[in-house]
Order: C-alpha cells, then structure tokens, then sequence
C-alpha cells in the first residue's frame, strides 16, 4: 500500500520548505514499542522513503572546484558562471557550466556588476528644484553657488 502523501505534497498543504518536512521523521521512533516505522510514518504524515532516505554530500572533485572558485572569486569577484566557466576550462578541468553555475549558488556567490535602476533615486530622496529656469548661462564662469542649493547665488 502506498503511503498518503509525498513530501513535496505535505509541503504545499503546510505551507512549508521542503526541508521542514524532511525534518518531521525525527518525530518517529525507531524503537518504539507499540508502533512500527510504517504506522508512524502514517501518522506523521510522511513516505517511509523519507525515513530511509540519506542526503549525498558533494564529491571530493565537487569540493576541489569548489575551493577553485572560492579563491578565484576572491582576486575577481565580477566573474560570473560564464568566466569562471572558462577560467576552469584554462586550468584543465572539463566541466559543464550548469556545474559551476550550482556550484556557485551553492555557495552563494554571484557576480559583482550594477544591477538594473541603480541610479534611481530612494523612495525618500529629497529632489531639489532648478533655481534657475529663466537665466540665459551664455558664458564660463557665470553661475557659482558656494552655499546650499535652495538659495539663489549671486552672479
């Protein structure tokens, strides 16, 4: 018999991660008297796979490119996926760039670049007025202002 729901199932039902489902199997007891995995596993709500279930670490190479890209983003933290991708490629490693791309997520790394609407103004960013809409500026040097930009400056 199947068991009522999965966990991805259980998580759109709680409004929960995944993850905080994966962590409700510490609610069963292996060595409880009465009740077996599979009565518990039913009562909790989970599959016993979930019970079973061992997550995999990253493999040694994983963990090599790893420190590669860490010691790379720090001299050139502007190198997304697609460089570091490349600079991997140079030093003799054959990876795919979907690798290094969940690699670098995984360790939270992102390129430094400016992001879209960077040069907008805040919400709460005071915006001066042009105090000079009907002054005709033919020459150098003809308006100077030394003080704070609502008061007119003398010519």
């Amino acid at each position: 018999m199947r068991e009522v729901h999965t966990v991805s199932e259980l998580a759109s039902q709680y409004d929960v991660h995944p993850t905080v489902i994966r962590t409700w199997k510490h609610l069963i007891e292996p060595c409880h008297a009465d009740l077996s995995i599979r009565p518990q596993s039913e009562l909790v709500g989970l599959n016993r796979s979930t019970w079973y279930y061992e997550p995999v670490g990253e493999s040694s190479f994983n963990l090599y490119l790893m420190r590669l890209i860490d010691t790379k983003y720090l001299e050139r933290p502007f190198f997304g996926w697609r460089r570091m991708t490349a600079y991997l490629w140079e030093a003799g490693h054959s990876v795919n760039h979907k690798q290094v791309r969940r690699l670098m997520q995984k360790m939270g790394l992102e390129a430094l670049y400016p992001k879209p609407r960077s040069s907008q103004p805040e919400a709460g960013h005071t915006i001066y007025p042009y105090l000079l809409p009907n002054l005709a500026i033919t020459g150098t040097n003809q308006v100077w202002c030394a003080t704070s930009p609502t008061s007119l400056c003398a010519q």
